[in-house]
């Protein structure tokens, strides 16, 4: 069970991953060391999965950023999710509710590129039913993770 202290360095380190073991302490008023052994236990227990970055794809050229829909035949699904887990331009990969609903994320340079995925990754998958496709028009709020 987590406590208000184990609550305030989740949402830090939600805000700030490189935020400091002393830094932390002054704010939750313990030592370094024991605000280390509570991230190391939360790392343990599984509710920290990863320490990491959110880079921005449309500063490193990927300036298309496409939600896909795919409707797969149940047979084929396994083979779809395979090719798509491989392929570099898909950011994001879910499985969910509904007729073998795939929901794919991409990231693209460009309209062409896109034009090519769509071909080359989509089109030629067999099992595809069903494809619809977004393009992202403005980002409003982006989060990975929980709110706690």
């Amino acid at each position: 069970m987590l406590d208000s202290i184990d609550n305030h360095i989740l949402q830090r380190l939600a805000q700030n991953s490189r935020i400091s073991y002393t830094d932390l302490a002054k704010e939750v008023g313990l030592s370094g060391v024991a605000v280390k052994e509570r991230i190391d236990r939360l790392v343990t227990q599984g509710i920290i999965e990863q320490f990491s970055i959110v880079i921005s794809a449309e500063r490193l050229g990927k300036k298309i950023s496409a939600y896909l829909e795919l409707e797969v035949e149940p047979a084929h699904l396994d083979t779809i999710v395979e090719a798509l887990k491989a392929n570099e331009q898909v950011a994001v990969l879910y499985e969910m509710t509904g007729p073998c609903l795939l929901h794919v994320h991409i990231l693209v340079e460009d309209m062409d590129k896109m034009d090519q995925f769509m071909h080359e990754s989509i089109y030629s998958l067999k099992g595809i039913i069903r494809v619809e496709n977004q393009i992202l028009l403005k980002r409003h709020k982006n989060q990975d993770g929980l709110n706690i």
